[in-house]
């Protein structure tokens, strides 16, 4: 075959694939109109339902499983249309993805990251917030883990419809509580462990923030700022490349296969340190040639950072799949265990079938209402490009790991838009300092308090909105489960 057919054949493949992704983006725009959207999600928790009666057969519980079922369903929507956005919506902002490649991508990897990786098996959710003991019966504790299910899935909606990305295990983590104060009292809920969930709230976005900014500052001073940009780029992205690759390795081995193999922290971290070498020695050549003929500017830079960008989306997607989708599902597992064996203080055993519905559930979601946090999240927020968006992505891996080591609760949700607060926050006080260093050189007057505000770079209106949501998420959705679980209980009663 001539060179000239090769190309003309891989240009009509590429005018394909493109071909597709537009598709995907015209339906997913047709898809986001209300009432298409919801006339979609309600096909689906009806099919959910229809998934129960298959598998969980005849029993005097039925009707409550294809209840609880459906709920999965919807909380299971709702997670990809709010928690999602968090691993995408950076590569988004920065234009390394198309909004219809990023939910194609995120589908594929957190559909992978639930079904093949997710934990099998999982502490009772109730275990560790509640005591499942102090539950009189078994229907009761199924009450109490249906109004958890449905009040955190009702939090996530309208989270999701004011614009905040809030974490949806938090949701599920207030509704188990209010649920659990209702059947049982105050003295059932382990404070202890509600203490370092509530430390979380400020742990992850700060931790986040901190190390996002501390690589943006490094890139800024070690690539940015110098005469050479190319020459510096050479130098360092392949070790940045290295060091994002290491702290994945190191991710996934913790979090993202523990259903295929049981691996602790020293071994991950070793196998973080050998690849991450392997990964920058290999990107030492790929570098050197992508920068060749790039021009001596910011803009080139960017060319640098845009598949690191991509793969490490993939992968957060990947990992979240993998852990939050077993949380979300957790008190529908519960009710399936509970409501074969009547057993309700055991580990609970996550059902494929479960599972199925959590991975298909936040498919479908990102794909109907994704968009609107997505955009959020990467362009709303503050003004990312590749070189940002690269640290807000490597800072969600590395908190992981560092709160893991320390012993410490986190939340991806708060890490990931920490980390794009630190960045825009860091990338304030940067131009506010360099600004500031300017004017004293040419001897000018410093801005106006008004100029000041003008200049920054952190819309201030979402960063309010999204902190309160945070505070609130856990006692609104406690709330909202311990209002829900008196009136089932008392219809059911």
């Amino acid at each position: 075959m001539s060179n000239n057919n090769f190309d003309a054949d891989h240009l009509d493949t590429l005018d394909r694939d493109l071909g597709r992704l537009a598709n995907l983006e015209a339906a997913t725009a047709f898809a986001s109109r209300p009432m298409v959207g919801l006339g979609i999600s309600f096909v689906f928790v009806v099919l959910a339902s229809l998934l129960a009666t298959v598998f969980f057969g005849q029993s005097n519980n039925t009707f409550i499983v294809i209840i609880a079922a459906g709920i999965g369903a919807y909380m299971a929507l709702n997670i990809g249309a709010n928690d999602v956005a968090n691993n995408m919506g950076p590569a988004v902002g920065a234009n390394a993805l198309s909004m219809g490649a990023a939910i194609a991508i995120a589908a594929v990897f957190e559909s992978m990251g639930a079904l093949l990786a997710g934990g099998d098996v999982v502490s009772t959710i109730a275990k560790g917030i509640i005591a499942p003991e102090s539950m009189q019966t078994s229907a009761i504790f199924i009450w109490a883990m249906l109004a958890a299910l449905l009040s955190a899935a009702l939090w996530v909606n309208l989270a999701t419809w004011v614009g905040a990305p809030v974490s949806t295990t938090h949701s599920v983590v207030g509704g188990v509580m209010g649920a659990g104060i209702a059947a049982a009292g105050f003295a059932a809920v382990n404070w202890p462990t509600m203490s370092k969930i509530a430390a979380s709230w400020v742990i992850s976005p700060v931790l986040g923030g901190a190390i996002a900014a501390g690589f943006l500052w490094f890139i800024k001073s070690r690539i940015v700022y110098q005469d050479d940009k190319i020459s510096a780029a050479k130098r360092w992205v392949p070790v940045l490349v290295g060091i994002m690759g290491g702290a994945f390795s190191t991710y996934l081995a913790m979090k993202g296969l523990k259903k295929i193999i049981k691996i602790d922290l020293s071994t991950a971290l070793t196998v973080g340190l050998v690849l991450g070498i392997i990964i920058w020695l290999v990107m030492i050549p790929v570098i050197r040639k992508q920068a060749e003929g790039l021009e001596n500017r910011n803009k080139s830079l960017k060319v640098l950072f845009g598949i690191p960008l991509v793969v490490s989306a993939a992968l957060l997607s990947f990992a979240h799949g993998a852990n939050d989708v077993a949380n979300a599902v957790g008190p529908l597992a519960a009710i399936v265990q509970a409501s074969q064996s009547g057993d309700f203080t055991a580990d609970v055993s996550i059902p494929l079938w479960v599972m199925v519905i959590g991975a298909m559930g936040i498919s479908f979601g990102l794909f109907l209402f994704g968009p609107k946090l997505i955009r959020m999240v990467g362009g709303q927020i503050t003004k990312l490009n590749p070189m940002r968006a690269y640290c807000v992505a490597l800072s969600a891996a590395i908190t992981v790991i560092v709160a893991s080591w320390l012993g410490l609760p986190v939340s991806s949700t708060h890490i990931a838009v920490g980390g794009v607060f630190g960045v825009g926050f860091f990338r304030e006080w940067d131009a506010s300092r360099r600004m500031k260093r300017a004017r004293v050189e040419a001897n000018l007057p410093e801005l106006s308090s008004d100029e000041r505000s003008r200049r920054k770079l952190v819309r201030r209106s979402h960063f309010l909105t999204i902190i309160a949501a945070w505070v609130i998420t856990v006692p609104a959705a406690a709330i909202l489960s311990a209002a829900l679980f008196l009136v089932v209980s008392t219809i059911a009663g």
